[in-house]
């Protein structure tokens, strides 16, 4: 019998297709099942949603069919503007027994803070069937928790950790997130629901926590700082149309854990839909399009600029594509420890054992 963990990828969108890839590179993992819920995808070869070679897994609609069959689940469906039903599959997966790994949860980032109606009924799901959960993305995610604690590892003192995501969404194809959620190209009375009022702290504010808990300190309070910049003039998007001059075209966005009255642990996003919006805010440290940073003010001061690219290229895919390793990897991890709820200071960075390989020749 194989040793390999059975494991399904639920959902086939940007962070899907990188799931795929990644589960079927694993030398511990086995792609046993890809779930969907658009009716085109049903029967499509796993490999031809995410974008390689046949792998011989055809994509189903029927989760129930596959829940209980497998050890593990990457759920890679959305959980930003279904979260109640993020949650419901989540839960169902964990009762029968799965480890699962995902980043659609955002408030169970840091489990030790989120609301009870989250954290109870995935507590319970454990409790009844033994499974297990991690979330982690990028950012919220490895960049916001695992890599300044890392960082911070270097440094005689720290004053201060500051964790920025710095992307031009110009090539990111998520029509509903890029207008809808963040804002861009909405009148500037529009209120993003990503930055209304408590909503940053929610995404993001449990990693603030879990850094101040790896550091030993205790945050007095999360304060949320937003700024947004117009468009001077109509830009036109190939995937996404035309965004109108006059509407947001940046958002700028701080969640800071004060201490002592000091903003001493800040997440800090920098978005723009076309580069010459904003110009100066911050950009990513090469020009490209997107970059993650941490910069650890103290002695000595450091900084750590990650830059990825998948996809042809794309920063965007790219930094899906880290989110996935994060979470994949893991999955060998969380199979060997206890049934829980678990979060980035738990689980370790796992190196890429068996993945070093020669590049293919042309």
């Amino acid at each position: 019998m194989s040793d390999l963990v059975r494991t399904a990828v639920w959902g086939t969108g940007n962070v899907g297709r990188a799931a795929i890839r990644a589960v079927d590179a694993h030398p511990e993992l086995e792609l046993s099942a890809v779930i969907v819920s658009n009716p085109e995808k049903v029967g499509k070869d796993a490999g031809e949603l995410a974008g390689v070679d046949p792998l011989g897994v055809p994509a189903t609609d029927d989760a129930d069919s596959v829940l209980g069959t497998v050890d593990a689940v990457v759920y890679a469906a959305s959980g930003e503007i279904r979260p109640d039903e993020a949650l419901a599959d989540v839960v169902k997966a964990i009762r029968t027994g799965a480890v699962v790994v995902t980043p659609a949860l955002y408030a169970l980032y840091d489990p030790v803070s989120a609301p009870p109606e989250l954290r109870e009924p995935v507590a319970d799901a454990i409790a009844e069937g033994g499974g297990s959960l991690f979330v982690s993305g990028i950012d919220p995610g490895w960049g916001n928790d695992i890599l300044p604690v890392l960082a911070s590892g270097l440094a005689s003192t720290v004053e201060q950790i500051r964790c920025q995501e710095i992307f031009d969404y110009t090539t990111y194809d998520q029509q509903d997130s890029v207008r809808y959620i963040i804002g861009m190209g909405e009148p500037m009375e529009y209120e993003p629901p990503m930055v209304a009022p408590t909503i940053p702290t929610m995404v993001w504010g449990g990693q603030v926590r879990l850094i101040a808990r790896a550091l030993g300190v205790e945050v007095d309070e999360i304060r949320e700082n937003v700024e947004r910049r117009a468009l001077d003039e109509t830009v036109e998007n190939a995937a996404m149309g035309t965004f109108e001059a006059g509407t947001q075209g940046a958002l700028r966005f701080e969640v800071q854990g004060i201490v002592d009255g000091e903003p001493v642990i800040v997440v800090e996003h920098v978005t723009r839909i076309h580069p010459d919006c904003a110009p100066d805010w911050p950009t990513p440290p090469d020009g490209g399009d997107g970059a993650h940073r941490v910069v650890i003010e103290g002695r000595p001061r450091i900084e750590v600029t990650v830059e990825a690219t998948d996809e042809g290229g794309n920063r965007a895919a790219g930094g899906n594509a880290t989110a996935v390793g994060r979470i994949v990897n893991a999955i060998p991890w969380l199979r060997s420890a206890d049934p829980g709820l678990y979060d980035a200071l738990d689980v370790p960075l796992t190196p890429a054992v068996g993945k070093l390989k020669r590049k293919a020749s042309a």
